[in-house]
Formats: structure tokens, sequence, C-alpha cells
């Protein structure tokens, strides 16, 4: 598996294959960002704060036609560690704590509804965390409501309303319920489904509660389903992980995404306690990737980029072929024209041509709305350099091309002499094969997508400077 072509796409339609090349992926690899967002989190400045969130929003409404929201809320608690987890997360039994932190959601969430104006529109629902299902049925059913009457929510055959569960927290009639409460899309966490492995990492799933949770799901009527799973773990092997693939194949999900484990417990304290000697070598985990594409592949799955994975008739494929997929922070998506608005401890809105994060900790939030302001800590602005970058950047990700007449007629530039410096970095890649230059577009191969954030670091004119962050590289995972 060391260099295999592996075919995407539709039976009858002809895109270009995913090329795993294990040599080159170890050759090429290398900590980067994920760019879910140009320029990165770490170069949001201090500073940033409520005012200045409150001025771009202002500009929004000198604008003739706004965009409609896509709406992201943080549930930051979990009743038990996974010590893989790098997430913002507050551990605890204590449920009362859930009580406390709702209240003060639902007050950010009239404040950010008063700024915008009442009854904007709403495509997109994403609850993250944590575990937003920490919430009990009432407390999702109360925040629901109070959504719906601060915001006008595009019809349920329309709107992408998304919760991520943990099948340990749920029972059929919870996700029945969850349907019940309008939403549509579910993502399942399952990480891998080795018992020895599921010890490594403190999380015991037995079979049945994942496999029961997507039925229920599907008998509940949701229209997507979806299963995250990480590579690299603690006792995993090309047996284990193949094992894995193959119950998740035959759940059938809608989308898969698999994402590399990135161990750094100088960072992440609960990553300490995993044992490093159990940890697969750097050659066992491109191994188990390249199995996880061939696996997928196989069974019909379109390689999205990055770690995700899709049917060729679920939307993420069918925007991706019709050039309308995006990228933001909750990864691919469909909804490219919206704003995006963050509540909840450490989360991060998208408005405008600018970016700004809560804050991380639990007591600076709360006191940020107790002092009646947003509790905005960080962001930025984007320059007007920023905004061509990011637009490239973004093409890249989600295209795996890029047309050069589209992005001189976009921002007015000339793109050769613009990115001059760029290109002749470029064709270095070139020649290794990951990408095609012409005059018209940029176009990668199936070689490089497995490789497309190194072809992105390229563009980012910040990456390798200085950030306002200490050790922020080391923060980044590895491309591959």
């Amino acid at each position: 598996m060391s260099d295999t072509t592996l075919a995407t796409g539709q039976a009858g339609a002809t895109p270009p294959a995913v090329h795993f090349d294990a040599q080159l992926i170890a050759k090429m690899s290398q900590q980067g960002p994920r760019y879910t967002s140009y320029p990165t989190a770490d170069r949001f400045r201090a500073g940033y704060g409520h005012a200045e969130y409150a001025a771009v929003v202002a500009g929004l409404g000198q604008q003739k036609a706004r965009l409609p929201l896509s709406l992201y809320l943080h549930i930051p608690f979990c009743e038990s560690l996974c010590y893989y987890c790098a997430c913002n997360k507050i551990i605890t039994k204590e449920h009362e704590k859930a009580a406390i932190y709702l209240g003060y959601l639902m007050r950010e969430i009239d404040m950010q509804a008063a700024l915008l104006g009442s009854g904007q529109r709403v495509e997109q629902l994403h609850l993250g965390g944590g575990t937003p299902t920490y919430l009990s049925d009432a407390q999702m059913a109360q925040l629901m409501a109070h959504l719906r009457s601060r915001f006008t929510f595009a019809g349920d055959d329309s709107g992408e309303y998304s919760i991520e569960i943990d099948p340990r927290t749920v029972d059929p009639e919870r996700i029945r319920s969850l349907r019940r409460q309008g939403f549509n899309r579910v993502s399942l966490g399952v990480q891998d489904f080795d018992p020895e492995v599921q010890k490594a990492v403190n999380r015991i799933q037995p079979d049945a509660l994942t496999l029961d949770a997507i039925t229920a799901a599907r008998d509940a009527g949701f229209r997507s389903i979806s299963i995250d799973l990480i590579y690299g773990l603690p006792k995993q092997s090309l047996k284990t992980i193949g094992e894995t693939l193959a119950k998740v194949v035959a759940a059938s999900p809608d989308r898969i995404s698999i994402y590399n484990y990135a161990h750094m417990p100088q960072l992440f304290k609960s990553q300490r306690l995993i044992v490093d000697a159990d940890l697969p070598s750097d050659q066992d985990k491109l191994a188990m990737l390249g199995l996880c594409i061939e696996r997928l592949t196989a069974a019909g799955y379109v390689y999205i980029g990055m770690d995700h994975f899709a049917k060729p008739d679920d939307e993420l494929a069918v925007a991706q072929r019709s050039g309308q997929l995006h990228r933001n922070f909750q990864g691919y998506s469909t909804h490219a024209d919206t704003d995006m608005v963050s509540c909840g401890v450490s989360a991060i809105s998208a408005v405008g041509d600018s970016y700004c994060q809560n804050e991380k900790s639990l007591e600076r939030y709360y006191a940020g709305l107790d002092a009646g302001h947003l509790p905005v800590a960080r962001g930025i602005e984007l320059t007007p350099d920023d905004v061509i970058r990011r637009d490239v950047i973004g093409r890249l990700m989600c295209d795996f091309s890029l047309s050069v007449c589209s992005v001189e007629r976009s921002h007015g530039i000339e793109f050769d002499a613009y990115f001059a410096s760029e290109l002749a970095r470029l064709r270095e890649f070139e020649r290794d094969g990951l990408l095609e230059l012409s005059p018209s577009s940029l176009t990668v191969t199936p070689k490089g997508r497995l490789l497309v954030r190194n072809l992105c670091m390229v563009f980012d004119k910040y990456f390798g400077t200085p950030s306002d962050i200490p050790l922020q590289r080391m923060r980044y995972s590895k491309t591959i």
C-alpha cells in the first residue's frame, strides 16, 4: 500500500483519484495549520473585544443584502475524560453546572440577537463540545426554543441543524427527541471499536451503543449521520483499525471523518495518561491512513479532503462537484454564504471580514456577560491581502484547484505578479508531482490531495513568523 491510486466518486463519473504515496507523504509531512480560517486563530490579537465586534456587525447593517447566519454553540461539559482529547472541555459529574452555563449561554444569545437585529435568518446550526448531550432533554428543548424566539430558522428541508453526540449519553428515545427538537444531522464520536484501544484512551464504548444510536437516528428521520474516527491511538494496529473500518462500512454512515491523533503531552495534560510505548510508529500510522483511504473508497465513499469522506450523493460531495464547498471552524460545509456567529466558552465567530474568539475559561466567560458585554477575548479584522489569501487557500482546500482568472476578477489583481514568490515555491512542489501549474489554473494532482495543507502554507504569509501565542507552532498537527 506504499504507492496506491484510489478512485473516488460515483459509478460512471471519472473525478481524479486520490493517490497515496507513503514515501512522499513521509518526506513532506510537517506541522501546519488546518485552515479552518485564514488568518489562523494564533494570529488573533488581544484587545479585540465587544466594541470592535459590535462595529463590524454595525457595518453589516449598512449592506443592502444581509447574509444568512450559521450558528455554533459550544457545550464544554463531559462526564469523563478521554485521554486523547485536546478540545476545550470541563470534566464534571455535577450537572447543575450545566444549568448555570445554559443561563449564561442564553444571555449571550440575547446579546448577539440584539446586535444582529431581530429575526435574522439561520440556515445552519451546530452544537459541539465537550458533549452537547450533557444537557438534559429539557435543557436542550429550552435552548432550542430560546434560539427560535430570537432568530428565524430556515425550513427543515433546507436548513442544516447538527449536533455532536456521545453514544454513551443517549438512548433511542433521546435521539428521537433531538429530532423533534429540530436537529436533522447527527455526528457520533466513535474513535475506535477495539476494546483495548478504548481502554487505553479511557473511552469504553461497546459496539451496541454506537450501532443502536445509528439505527435510532435513521429511524428518527435524521437526514445525515456522521461518524468520527481517530488513527494513531495507543494499542491501534492495522488489524484493529481494519476491523473498526469493517464495522463502520457495514453501519453505512453518510459521512466519515478520520482524524490523525496528535500526541502533544507537553501541551495537553490528559495526554500524559497515555503510555508512549503503546503508540504506533509513524510508519504504522501512515499504513493505517493508507488502509482507511483504501477501504472507504472501495466502499464507495468520496474523499472530500483533509479527514473527510462522504457518500457520492451526500450534500458535501454534491457541493464539491459543483464548486460550492466551503470550509469553516467546523470543517467542510455546504453553506458558504453565511456569517458564522458562535456562542459559548472559547467559541470563534467569523462575521464579515473579521474573526473573534470568546474567553476560554468559564470564569472569564461568565465575568464578561455579568459586566454586560459579549465575552470576546481576542480577534482580527482582515486586511485586503488577508481576504485574497483566504479566498485562494479556501478554494484549494475545497476544490483542489484554482482559477487564476477568477481570483484576478474577484480581487482586481494580476495573479502572477501578486504571487510571484509563491509561484516560484510552488514549482518545487510541481516537480514532486503534487500540482500542475498553467497560465490559467493551479490544479492539485491526485498525489497532492493528501498534502494540500502543504500547498496552502505557501500562500500563508504568517506561517513561520512569530505568533502572539507561545508555543503555537507546537499546537499544529502534522499535515499527514
